[in-house]
C-alpha cells in the first residue's frame, strides 16, 4: 500500500485538454472521467467487456430499461402492447428519436439491431425458439410475433448485463461475430473518432438533439439528460497517479479507484468516495475447454478444490470491514436461486488435495497459459492469486501480462497456446447479472456460442431451459439447484465470491446516482 507521501508525491497523468467551446459560446463543461479498463472495442455485441459496456450507454439508447427496483420501463419506446393471446407484442417508437449522423431512428434499425444482439446475448437464445419473427410493420412500429407466450420477453430487452443497444440498420446488419470499428447510435452523447486513441483518451460530445424521456432519473430508465457538454475518459494505469489527479482536482471521477487507496481517498475534503453500483462485483477464473489441459473436466474440477475464495477476496479488497464476501455457487447470494447444492468441490480448499486430484486426472505438464491485465488492478489481482495456485499445484505455468483491452482481443481466440490462445483468464460481472440462468453469461454451455471458453454440456443447456418453462418459483428454484449441481461437475469457471466496488469523485459533481451500471448521464458539474 502506498504512503502518503508517496501519494501526494505522485506524478499527475492527466494532460491539459484542448481548449472546446460549449454548446452556448462559452467554455465547455468538461467531465473528466478515469475509467476502469481501457477501451479498445466500440461493439457492445462483439464483446461483453463492462469498459465497452459503459461506452454504449453514452452512445446508444435502449428500446427500453431496468428501473432502480428491476422493472422494465420504456425507454426508446414510447410504450408496447401484447395481444389477448401473448402471442405478439407490438411497440411504438416515441417521436423525434434520431441518429448521431442525423437519420431518424426507424423501427427497420431496431429489429436489425435486436436480430443482431440476439444472435450474441445469452437469454435471448434461450428464448428464440418461442420467437416466430421480429419485424417493422411501419417507422414507428415493430412487432414480436411468438410461438407460445413469452413472459421474459421484456426482461430480455430491456436487461443490464448485456442490453439490446440500437444501432442504425447499415450497422446492425453485420454479422454478430464481426467486430464493429463505428460507434453511432441516438444516445445522450456522441463518440468523437477522431479524438480516440486506444491505451491514453476517449472523448464523447453532447448530442444536441437528443430529447430525454420527461421522467426522473430511475436506474437505467426515466430521463437520460446529458447535463455536460463533454465527457473525456483519459487512461492512467497507475493508480496512485489517479487518486493523486482526482485528490488534485485534475480528474473529476474514478470508477474503480484501487481498495488500499480508500482511506487516503476519503480523507480528502473535496472528494466523495461512495459504493454507487447498486450490486456486489463477483470475480471469476474462466477456462478455455477448448484444448489441453482444460478440455479436461477432472483437471477444471482439481484446480477448483485448491482455491480459497478468501485468498482472492483479500487480494483485490484487503480487510476492508463488510468489503467482500464469500459465495461458494453460481448464482448470486442472498437471490431466491443462491445455493449450493454439489459444491463440496469449492470447500476442500487444500494444495495437497487438489494436487493429488490433479495426477488422477491425469495432468501431463501441458503448458497453461494465464493471461492477466496489469493495468486492471482488480482483475490481475484475481489473475496472480491463481498463477501462484497452479505454480504450487505443480503445473506448467506461463503468465502472460498485458493490458486489459489486449486481454479482451486475445480471449476471442480459439487457438491453442502455442499459436496465440490461451488457458486462463479472469473477470468480473455485477451480481445482478447473476441472479438467474437466462442473464448468467459464464452457465451458458452451448460451444461455440457460449462465452468465451466455449464449454459444451447438454445437460446445462436443458436445464437453462427448464428454467424458463418452469411454472412456479418452486420449479425455477429446483431447476437452479440442479444448474448450480451440474455446474460444479462441469467447473467451466471457478467462482471466486464477490467484494463492494466504489467510486471516487469529486464534490463538486452533482446528479451522482446509484445505479446497476456506470453511468453518465444526469451528471452536472459546479
Amino acid at each position: 500500500m502506498i504512503g502518503r507521501r508517496g501519494f501526494l508525491a505522485a506524478t499527475g497523468a492527466a494532460a491539459a485538454a484542448p481548449s472546446v467551446v460549449g454548446a452556448q459560446g462559452g467554455a465547455a463543461r468538461v467531465l473528466r472521467v478515469i475509467p476502469q479498463a481501457n477501451l479498445t472495442s466500440l461493439d457492445p455485441v462483439w464483446t461483453t467487456a463492462v469498459v465497452t459496456r459503459n461506452n454504449a450507454f453514452l452512445v446508444f439508447d435502449q428500446i427500453c430499461a431496468q428501473d432502480a427496483a428491476g422493472a422494465i420501463r420504456p425507454q426508446m419506446a414510447e410504450g408496447w402492447q401484447v395481444s389477448p393471446d401473448q402471442l405478439s407484442v407490438e411497440f411504438t417508437l416515441r417521436e423525434g428519436l434520431s441518429f448521431h449522423d442525423g437519420e431518424r431512428v426507424r423501427a427497420a434499425d431496431c429489429v436489425a439491431s435486436i436480430q443482431r444482439w440476439a444472435r450474441r446475448d445469452p437469454f435471448m437464445q434461450v428464448l428464440a425458439p418461442r420467437i416466430a419473427e421480429v419485424a417493422a410493420l411501419d417507422d414507428r412500429r415493430f412487432r414480436f410475433r411468438l410461438h407460445r407466450p413469452v413472459p421474459l420477453l421484456l426482461e430480455a430487452i430491456g436487461q443490464t448485463q448485456f442490453p439490446c443497444f440500437v444501432m442504425p440498420e447499415r450497422l446492425a446488419r453485420t454479422d454478430a461475430f464481426t467486430q464493429l470499428r463505428e460507434a453511432v447510435g441516438s444516445g445522450p452523447f456522441r463518440f468523437v473518432p477522431g479524438e480516440w486513441n486506444p491505451g491514453q483518451r476517449a472523448v464523447y460530445a453532447r448530442n444536441e438533439r437528443y430529447v430525454p424521456r420527461q421522467e426522473p432519473v430511475d436506474g437505467l430508465a426515466g430521463g437520460r439528460a446529458p447535463r455536460i457538454d463533454r465527457v473525456e475518459w483519459t487512461i492512467i494505469t497507475d493508480p496512485a497517479t489517479s487518486a493523486n489527479a482526482v485528490v488534485l482536482g485534475e480528474q473529476d471521477y474514478w470508477e474503480y479507484p484501487l481498495h488500499d487507496l480508500l482511506p487516503l481517498l476519503r480523507r480528502g475534503r473535496d472528494v466523495v468516495v461512495q459504493q454507487r453500483l447498486m450490486d456486489g462485483t463477483y470475480g471469476i477464473c474462466r477456462f478455455n475447454t477448448l484444448h489441453p489441459p482444460f478440455n479436461n473436466p477432472a483437471i477444471r474440477r482439481a484446480v477448483a478444490m485448491a482455491v480459497d475464495q478468501r485468498d482472492y477476496l483479500r487480494a483485490v479488497a484487503g480487510n476492508e470491514q463488510d468489503g467482500w464476501g464469500v459465495c461458494e455457487g453460481v448464482f448470486t447470494c442472498d437471490t431466491p436461486l443462491a445455493n449450493e447444492a454439489g459444491g463440496e468441490v469449492l470447500k476442500t480448499r487444500s494444495i495437497d488435495r487438489a494436487r493429488a486430484a490433479l495426477q488422477a486426472a491425469g495432468y501431463a505438464g501441458e503448458k497453461v497459459v494465464l493471461i492477466a491485465p496489469g493495468d486492471y488492478p482488480q482483475i490481475n489481482a484475481l489473475s496472480l492469486v491463481t498463477a501462484d495456485l497452479l505454480r504450487r499445484l505443480g503445473m506448467n505455468l506461463e503468465v502472460v501480462a498485458t493490458d486489459w483491452g489486449t486481454l479482451v482481443q486475445r480471449r476471442a481466440s480459439k487457438e491453442p497456446v502455442e499459436r496465440g490462445g490461451w488457458s486462463v483468464i479472469h473477470t468480473t460481472s455485477s451480481g445482478q447479472s447473476l441472479t438467474q440462468p437466462v442473464t448468467h453469461l459464464f452457465l451458458r454451455a452451448n460451444g461455440s456460442d457460449a462465452w468465451f471458453g466455449w464449454p459444451e454440456d447438454a445437460e446445462i443447456e436443458r436445464l437453462r431451459a427448464a428454467y424458463v418453462d418452469a411454472p412456479d418459483a418452486a420449479g425455477r428454484r429446483a431447476s437452479g439447484e440442479a444448474l448450480n449441481a451440474r455446474a460444479m461437475q462441469v467447473m467451466a469457471y471457478v467462482p471466486l465470491g464477490y467484494y463492494w466496488q466504489p467510486s471516487a469523485w469529486r464534490r463538486n459533481l452533482t446528479g451522482v446516482f446509484r445505479a446497476p451500471a456506470t453511468v453518465f448521464w444526469n451528471i452536472g458539474k459546479g
